[in-house]
């Protein structure tokens, strides 16, 4: 893990072709996906060209990849000091849903969130979706959403 988490934030607002390039190579599945709505204009969900172009100016006209990439880093630090800790991280009461796309970089299976989760109300694996799923599958993403609160009404 960086020292510095704001090494990668000022490179991602540098340019915008270097925050357009993290964003293709973010992981394998987002760069088959993209440069397939790039490329072959054969979009993955809501991965078109223009989606990803809008998205990519979002986070540049805001400036607000550097306290996106942040959160990854602020997230790992704090893992890692409770695991050196010896301590086992609080119990998390609230109703949780889990889906696990496909196309995501770490595939959980259930007996892994029921662990971290143990309110988990909801588990589904999705025939479709990676890593930016309510982006590339939005219908889908909502779907999930809906059915993982629909009980709690």
């Amino acid at each position: 893990m960086p020292e510095h988490p704001q090494t990668i934030g000022f490179s991602l607002t540098d340019s915008p072709a270097g925050l357009a390039a993290w964003m293709l190579d973010h992981d394998a599945d987002s760069y088959q996906k993209i440069s397939r709505a790039f490329l072959d204009k054969q979009p993955a969900g809501g991965l078109t060209r223009d989606g990803v172009l809008d998205n990519i100016t979002l986070y540049w006209l805001t400036g607000t990849a550097t306290s996106s990439a942040r959160l990854y880093w602020e997230q790992g630090r704090s893992l890692a000091a409770l695991i050196a800790s010896g301590k086992k991280p609080p119990d998390i009461k609230l109703p949780v849903g889990f889906t696990v796309f496909p196309g995501e970089i770490i595939q959980a299976p259930r007996s892994w969130a029921e662990k971290v989760y143990p309110n988990l109300i909801y588990f589904q694996q999705a025939a479709k979706g990676g890593h930016f799923a309510a982006w590339e599958e939005p219908e889908l993403f909502s779907e999930e959403i809906r059915a993982t609160f629909k009980p709690l009404r």
